[in-house]
């Protein structure tokens, strides 16, 4: 018989990089933990002594460390999640997974594929549950999209077309996002926005069979809004990939870095009975703020309300809305077995398609 989550015994949860200042942590997972019955923020790690303290008093937790593997130790610690800079996961992630501790990291899992791998492999070695933040993928809005397009809304899918904007990778940087500039740092327009939004797509149609692809740097110095400061971008601000999925749809994606005055989110699907067209203001769908739309059989475009159903969750709104009904669904997959939610091997397996997409962009060659 199916447990109520509310009548179990709830998780202890601690955050690697929730921080008295902001940040992700406190806008993401903070509210979507406190919107998810069966979890307890009971601990944190920071980098130093000095803003543990600080950040435990902010948040009310009561277990402060400044060692990522001493948290994941403690007996009332049961998920640790990983919400640092890219760069720092593999290292702030490993001792945690070594301390046997249960580990949910943001997205993107690490800055390439052989990371990723090492985490994945890590993991699976010590037998333990992970989960990636690919929250699109939870969001009420595409669940509903998935199972539109598996219930024949648009019958056979033809073709999909996506075009979307970063936001971020424009003309200026904040001081806090100036590392996303630089490739090498794995938290580019590629991994994140156009990443997350790829992510969605696969689970909604199906995955690639062939694609090609060209990536460019056309702003190749940003400016540091608070500062003027000009920096080199080696991050990719333009991303198109064109492909055919192994469904048999034929495929056209494209971000762009900054934000349009036009169109920040288009995409649509068109099938032999009808389309879907997904529009918003941000290219970033993993924050859920979109519109759906559809028409059937040569009819007019009509919105398509998200039904009830798929929002289970009160009081939270916003970026963090995704976030919760990931964490209802993690609450589920740790209570029935079940994987709903994605792992650090679906991780790698997502980073090797964007290397697929970052090599066919370098080569020229079909992937």
């Amino acid at each position: 018989m199916a447990h109520n989550p509310a009548s179990l015994k709830p998780l202890g949860v601690g955050i690697v990089g929730l921080s008295a200042d902001g940040g992700w942590a406190s806008r993401g997972h903070v509210p979507a933990l406190q919107a998810v019955d069966g979890f307890e923020l009971r601990g944190l790690a920071a980098s130093t002594a000095e803003s543990a303290v600080r950040s435990a008093e902010k948040y009310g937790v009561p277990l402060a460390f400044t060692d990522p593997g001493e948290l994941a130790a403690h007996d009332d610690i049961d998920l640790v999640v990983v919400a640092v800079r890219v760069p720092r996961h593999r290292e702030l992630i490993t001792p945690a997974l070594q301390a046997g501790s249960m580990v949910f990291s943001e997205w993107p899992l690490a800055v390439d594929a052989s990371e990723a791998q090492e985490l994945a492999e890590l993991a699976a070695q010590q037998h333990i549950r992970t989960f990636v933040g690919l929250q699109a993928r939870s969001a009420p809005g595409i669940r509903f999209v998935r199972d539109l397009i598996a219930e024949g809304y648009v019958g056979e899918v033809l073709s999909t077309t996506l075009v979307g904007s970063g936001g971020g990778w424009g003309p200026v940087v904040g001081a806090g996002g100036a590392y996303t500039t630089d490739r090498a740092n794995g938290a580019s327009l590629m991994t994140i926005p156009f990443g997350h939004t790829l992510d969605a797509l696969t689970m909604c149609l199906s995955d690639f069979a062939s694609l090609s692809a060209v990536t460019a740097t056309r702003r190749p110095q940003v400016q540091v809004v608070e500062t003027g400061e000009v920096l080199k971008m080696t991050a990719e601000d333009q991303v198109a990939v064109s492909g055919v999925l192994e469904n048999g749809a034929v495929v056209s994606l494209h971000y762009r870095g900054g934000s349009s005055a036009g169109t920040n989110l288009l995409w649509e699907i068109n099938g032999t009975e009808g389309d879907l067209v997904i529009s918003g203001d941000s290219g970033h769908v993993q924050f859920g703020q979109f519109r759906i739309e559809g028409a059937r059989r040569g009819g007019a475009l009509s919105v398509l309300p998200v039904p009830e159903r798929y929002l289970t969750l009160q009081g939270v709104n916003g970026p963090a809305e995704a976030v919760a009904h990931a964490y209802t669904q993690v609450r589920s997959d740790i209570e029935h077995g079940t994987s709903v939610v994605p792992d650090f091997a679906h991780a790698l397996k997502h980073h090797q398609l964007l290397d697929r997409i970052a090599r066919a962009a370098l080569t020229g060659a079909r992937q």
